[in-house]
């Protein structure tokens, strides 16, 4: 597993996204990208984050989906940078990764996570890549790298409530009493 620590800084202002707003911004995205004219055959998406965003582009362009699990928050309602952890494959379930990749996260930070993915893409020359573009909703103005596509720039580099966060505050004991 690859490793890095990476650069700890708090967020100046926080905003609240819905599910309804969530899923307007993964369309908008879809439609940049088409937009632009680019040409891909294979989406890859970093899990935990980019997993809706691959999902429904997986749908909509009508191609396979592939996931590299990678973990850089941690701590206190997963908060707190820490370090990068990769997986050592990629989960796809075709025989290999498409030769023109669109690689997909849900945002770009400090841009640590999407900059180490590349290198870490480069060092598996076994996926045969001949071309990678990124695409994330948010691209925070504190990133060291900016994505190909993105929907919303911030440049205040709010921390986002995203609408699934809920989750992560549930206790399943206390939904088996409710229902």
């Amino acid at each position: 597993m690859l490793e890095s620590k990476l650069p700890v800084s708090e967020p100046t202002s926080e905003i609240s996204v819905t599910w309804q707003e969530y899923h307007q911004k993964i369309e908008t995205l879809a439609y940049k990208i088409y937009q632009s004219g680019w040409e891909f055959n294979q989406i890859l998406c970093l899990a935990r984050g980019g997993l809706r965003v691959g999902d429904t582009l997986s749908r909509l362009y009508k191609l396979p989906l592939a996931i590299l699990s990678v973990s850089s928050y941690g701590g206190t309602g997963d908060r707190t940078r820490g370090a990068i952890t990769f997986s050592p494959t990629i989960s796809m379930t075709t025989q290999k990764l498409g030769s023109r990749v669109l690689l997909v996260d849900d945002l770009v930070d400090s841009g640590t996570t999407l900059a180490q993915t590349l290198q870490w893409l480069k060092q598996h020359d076994v996926y045969e890549i001949e071309a990678i573009e990124t695409a994330v909703i948010w691209y925070k103005a504190c990133s060291a790298i900016a994505p190909d596509f993105y929907v919303d720039y911030l440049p205040d580099s709010p921390w986002i409530h995203q609408p699934f966060e809920i989750y992560e505050h549930m206790d399943l004991s206390e939904m088996a009493d409710d229902g």
